[in-house]
């Protein structure tokens, strides 16, 4: 217990060991329409790359490796609004029901739990475009785009997130 070589190994593997499951956190977390998965890893890669940064371990791989997961967080935040949007806009579904949608997501995730959010989102969306269009069958056809949009947006993500998963063992392990 007193080597050197012990304490640097246990801390390392310590912080291997939070670094992948923030990065798991985030992944699942990509499950919740309002959550910011991909950001989540993103910090817990940033995290990882200052303490080897400070404990002077980071090589040019490793911030090259880095550099690609900051692109890959920032191309898939972009995507998914990008996905959603779209099906939601191929409906003709107006930008405010679009803002009312995402609003009684975050609100109710804020005040109740993530997991209502999921359900707020596209009850909004039905709410606002029901008082909009005044019929309850087109209503719900434009809430099943949101829906699907949301789908599709969720499986680039964390198609996304697994690559950022992907580099970041890379990384740490080889």
């Amino acid at each position: 217990m007193t080597d050197p070589g012990f304490w640097k190994l246990y801390f390392e593997t310590l912080l291997e060991i939070l670094t992948f499951l923030a990065l798991l956190t985030g992944l699942f977390g990509l499950l919740i329409p309002v959550f910011p998965g991909l950001t989540v890893m993103w910090i817990a890669t940033l995290v990882y790359a200052i303490i080897q940064a400070l404990a002077g371990n980071m090589t040019w791989v490793g911030w090259l490796l880095f550099a690609v997961i900051t692109l890959l967080m920032i191309g898939g935040n972009i995507v998914d609004n990008i996905i959603i949007a779209k099906h939601m806009r191929d409906k003709d579904i107006p930008w405010s029901s679009i803002i009312i949608s995402f609003a009684a997501g975050i609100i109710v995730s804020l005040f109740l739990t993530p997991l209502v959010g999921i359900v707020a989102s596209p009850v909004g969306l039905f709410l606002a475009e029901w008082q909009r269009i005044k019929d309850k069958q087109a209503a719900l056809a434009n809430t099943k785009a949101w829906m699907n949009g949301w789908g599709w947006s969720f499986l680039a993500r964390f198609g996304i997130g697994i690559v950022m998963i992907v580099f970041w063992g890379l990384w740490a392990w080889i």
